[in-house]
């Protein structure tokens, strides 16, 4: 394990409310999870998998540069949020935050649907986190795909994508605009028809995007957000996130015909 893994673990606790937070939903004790903060032991495989996996990395990953590690997970540093203040894009951006709606009923964990633009005729699933920062409402977009068919799949072998964003309701759509936080390659903008039922299950929308092939060729494919909670087991929640056939059993039917309706044939479209 690398010298700079308690580092990295302070700054990914960092985003959440406490420690002892972290420590409930990981079901670690709490003396065991201060002794990594201070460096003092390092976890077992076992629960090394469990820390990536809640967070959102892969086990080397928690290893990395403490630099190259808060580019991973979309760190800010202080002198980059004082910068803020009187930057030409905040001030375009300020006429949305101030006529946008209330989006706290949609704030929680999804699992997105979207027909994969690299893979055409695969099923990619992504996690997001809706959720409110001081007024504005952030969200954060986890994909990951196999460069590797085989069964035994080393962490090396995914393809991890990390998108931030900003979620906007307009009238009645929600809007949301996000970048590809690992490459900086990527932005992509998805429109989400709203849910007038007392309780929400499924969104249907749009998000158009570029495939990460050599061409990288515009596209766009339909997707369902499926609620999970606000509150949920990251661990297992993350170990989903990968592209599944169309016809894996792990994808019902209910999802299969809202991605595949309408005029948009087999869901996808490319421009050329």
């Amino acid at each position: 394990m690398s010298e700079f893994f308690a580092t990295n673990l302070k700054l990914a606790c960092s985003h959440y409310r406490s420690i002892s937070e972290v420590c409930r939903q990981l079901s670690i004790n709490r003396g065991q999870f201060n002794k990594y903060l201070s460096g003092q032991s390092r976890p077992t495989a076992y629960n090394l998998k469990r820390i990536g996996d809640f967070f959102g990395v892969e086990e080397y990953e928690l290893g990395l540069p403490p630099e190259q590690f808060a580019r991973l997970i979309g760190a800010r540093s202080t002198a980059q949020a004082n910068t803020a203040q009187g930057d030409p894009l905040v001030d375009l951006l300020r006429p949305l935050r101030e006529h946008a709606g209330n989006l706290s009923r949609y704030c929680g964990y999804y699992f997105e649907y979207s027909n994969c633009m690299s893979v055409p005729g695969t099923i990619l699933l992504s996690l997001v986190h809706l959720r409110e920062e001081r007024g504005t409402y952030l969200f954060e977009r986890q994909e990951r795909q196999e460069r590797s068919s085989s069964t035994d799949v080393q962490a090396e072998d995914w393809v991890r994508c990390r998108y931030l964003g900003a979620a906007f309701q307009l009238q009645d759509r929600l809007f949301l605009m996000d970048y590809e936080s690992l490459t900086l390659n990527e932005m992509s903008q998805t429109i989400l028809i709203p849910s007038f039922k007392s309780r929400i299950t499924r969104l249907n929308g749009l998000k158009t995007g570029v495939s990460s092939g050599d061409r990288r060729t515009p596209a766009c494919t339909r997707v369902v957000w499926e609620y999970l909670g606000a509150e949920i087991n990251r661990i297992n929640a993350y170990r989903q996130v990968k592209l599944y056939r169309p016809d894996d059993p792990r994808i019902d039917d209910d999802v299969r015909e809202r991605l595949n309706v309408g005029p948009i044939s087999n869901g996808l479209f490319e421009i050329e």
